[in-house]
């Protein structure tokens, strides 16, 4: 199994946002929706060996879980659409208990440390930041849980819970990614062993 947890800081905890502004209305839920459907989606399938924690505004967390999810499809829109109905669903869920709006997508009233302790002991867990060491120098993780924020750089309290927490700090190359992409190379270096196989 591998994982990732996006931040997004400024994205709706709320469904009262149009999905034709997901970039400005919506609080870049764009980077977010891209984000799930490149960790998600291959040609002509799904990985269903990947879930996705959206942590919106360290209040609610969207979880979407590649063996369950259905009508997952390549558009931001359509994605964006699930996280909506999944925050329209917001008051179901109470403590511990997820709201289940549609199949393979829960929806938790936690924030990032709450994400953070409730992945505790399922894998390895690696951040994601340019000043990481070269994630090639690294040995691949078992089940590996990455972590990376949307458009906006880690906050103080997040660098301090991943400094306390995380397994690794890895970066992917010489440039810093958008969230999408960085999830894209991680993918493609998984999927060929750390590039040995191809």
């Amino acid at each position: 199994m591998r994982q990732f947890v996006c931040l997004g800081h400024d994205a709706p905890t709320t469904s009262d946002f149009s999905l034709d502004d997901l970039a400005g209305g919506a609080g870049r839920l764009d980077v977010l929706a891209r984000s799930i459907t490149a960790a998600l989606l291959q040609s002509h399938g799904i990985r269903e060996d990947v879930r996705v924690h959206l942590v919106l505004g360290d209040e609610l967390a969207v979880v979407v879980d590649g063996s369950a999810v259905r009508r997952l499809n390549p558009d931001e829109r359509s994605t964006a659409a699930l996280v909506r109905n999944a925050l329209d669903h917001r008051e179901e869920a109470i403590g511990a208990l997820p709201a289940e709006p549609s199949p393979g997508v829960e929806l938790y009233r936690r924030g990032f440390e709450a994400t953070l302790e409730e992945l505790a002991g399922e894998g390895t867990l690696v951040e994601l930041h340019e000043d990481g060491e070269p994630i090639v120098d690294a040995p691949i993780p078992e089940d590996p849980i990455f972590v990376l924020s949307d458009h906006h750089d880690f906050g103080a309290e997040e660098s301090a819970l991943l400094a306390d927490r995380a397994d690794r700090r890895v970066r992917l190359g010489p440039e810093a990614l958008h969230a999408d992409h960085a999830i894209t190379v991680v993918n493609h270096y998984l999927d060929t062993d750390g590039y040995e196989r191809f």
